[in-house]
């Protein structure tokens, strides 16, 4: 197929699949909006990973309604400006997946559930190139983080786990924290261990106390991911872990 038929092709699929989901649902205005045109803006784009990035740019606008930190700004810049170059090839099933998919989070009435589940949609195209679990990747009826979601498959740690006992028992005690510029976290634990938080999270932990104040719990999520939860909070993070 030629490029030019089968960009005609691509968008033709992609307005039926538009309509056919937004008809069953209301919809919602605004950045929303802007970021599935953005993803529409993607569809001319021959490589698959470079396909990804865009996605992943194309995600400002609720990023930004939202106060999280920025998507880089190669990624942005692709969901406007998407490069001329090859049509797509090869297996498009995922793309079209992921694309079916991010148009039912519409169904979510709350936006950050939203771009949760937006980043999810990109799942079948991260399996399709090799890489891991993002953070977000579930069900849509489930939707769980952000810059671009990066997968984490690291196996639970088997470092030695000092005893606790009384309100901290079975929980790990933390030795230090900081944050870089965008509020994603590193953290060493008593026991030596180091975990860093994965840039697509988008919960934001705001720790003010002596590190020595925070004990914590280190469990494994869907998809292989691991979740690093401080006592006492809400928030589930997802974490790496690293030497």
């Amino acid at each position: 197929m030629c490029g030019e038929a089968y960009a005609s092709a691509l968008k033709f699929w992609l307005l039926t699949a538009a309509l056919m989901l937004l008809s069953a649902q209301p919809t919602l205005a605004g950045s929303r909006d802007d970021v599935l045109a953005g993803v529409f803006h993607c569809a001319a784009i021959g490589d698959t990973r470079t396909w990804l990035d865009c996605f992943y740019g194309a995600a400002q606008p609720v990023r930004a309604e939202l106060g999280l930190p920025p998507a880089p700004p190669a990624q942005v810049k692709l969901s406007q400006n998407p490069p001329a170059g090859a049509p797509p090839s090869g297996d498009l099933g995922p793309r079209y997946q992921a694309t079916t998919e991010a148009l039912r989070c519409n169904s979510l009435t709350d936006t950050r559930q939203w771009l949760n589940c937006y980043y999810g949609a990109a799942q079948p195209v991260r399996a399709q190139l090799g890489l891991s679990a993002a953070p977000q990747a579930r069900v849509v009826t489930s939707a769980p983080a952000g810059g671009p979601p990066v997968g984490a498959s690291q196996p639970l740690p088997r470092a030695p786990i000092p005893a606790a006992t009384g309100q901290n028992a079975g929980w790990l005690q933390m030795a230090s924290y900081s944050f870089n510029r965008y509020g994603i976290f590193t953290v060493s634990l008593a026991n030596g261990q180091q975990w860093r938080q994965l840039s697509g999270d988008t919960s934001f932990a705001h720790w003010k106390k002596p590190a020595t104040h925070y004990w914590v719990r280190i469990t494994r999520g869907a998809l292989q991911s691991l979740n690093l939860k401080v006592r006492g909070e809400p928030a589930a993070y997802k974490v790496e872990q690293f030497d």
